[in-house]
């Protein structure tokens, strides 16, 4: 099966995907200084040893980028899309899973920074709407930085029936929003769970709000509307590890 290409820019987004084994990079683009930096990163491994190396000035890079208004750092890449995941698979392996389903959540910066939240914090997959992932974002990869390499993806057609089913093995699905009920560092949080995650602004779908088990919040000041759902998602993230690791 041959699978379509995409470029990405920046050192750690890079520099993880030269990383995996699982991911096939095609080409990289380098300038001499980012070349050195690569050699220093990975002393022990040649990352560079079985890919097409070419070596630009800045300048050329800035064309990779500049549409974006991402700063490349030296760094650009070809690469090739990981296999996809299957949901129902991955399930079957594993017990006490923790899942961020993200409903009506398109923005591609807010994507890769709650990417890089949740790689850094253990959880073990994120659920999202195929239609609403931008799988070949350079500013996704760049926000994740370099976590794209770490994180389960699961490229779901409907985010309705993939709850019902999780539910119906034993998932508990608990919906964010600033009108929950009950405050989620009161949450046991124990067995299979999903953490949903609307949009901003929007919130999430009333029709799938109705497959939340609960409505949980996190408490802030009450003179604060909101926050950014990449910040909300890290502090759950890292609650959830503390209680894990000190289980």
């Amino acid at each position: 099966m041959n699978k379509s290409s995409f470029f990405i820019v920046g050192q750690h987004a890079v520099i993880e995907a030269l990383k995996n084994p699982k991911r096939k990079v095609l080409r990289v683009f380098l300038t001499e200084e980012s070349k050195k930096n690569i050699h220093r990163k990975s002393p022990k491994k040649n990352l560079l040893e079985d890919v097409k190396v070419y070596f630009k000035t800045k300048k050329e890079l800035d064309k990779y980028s500049t549409k974006e208004n991402l700063l490349h750092q030296g760094y650009v890449a070809e690469i090739e899309h990981l296999e996809k995941l299957i949901l129902k698979d991955f399930i079957k392996e594993q017990k006490n899973i923790t899942f961020v389903c993200l409903d009506g959540v398109t923005d591609p910066r807010n994507i890769g920074s709650l990417i890089r939240s949740a790689a850094s914090f253990d959880i073990d997959g994120i659920i999202i709407k195929e239609r609403h992932f931008p799988d070949e974002s350079k500013l996704m990869y760049k926000a994740a930085s370099g976590a794209m390499e770490y994180i389960n993806i699961f490229e779901v057609s409907n985010i309705n029936s993939t709850l019902k089913n999780l539910k119906d093995k034993n998932f508990w699905v608990y919906g964010f929003d600033g009108k929950g009920d009950k405050v989620f560092t009161d949450v046991e949080w124990k067995g299979n769970n999903i953490l949903l995650f609307g949009s901003e602004g929007a919130g999430m779908h009333e029709h799938t709000s109705k497959y939340a088990d609960f409505l949980v919040k996190i408490d802030i000041n009450k003179k604060i509307e909101s926050l950014n759902i990449s910040n909300s998602a890290a502090i759950v993230f890292h609650h959830l590890s503390y209680l894990k690791k000190n289980s």
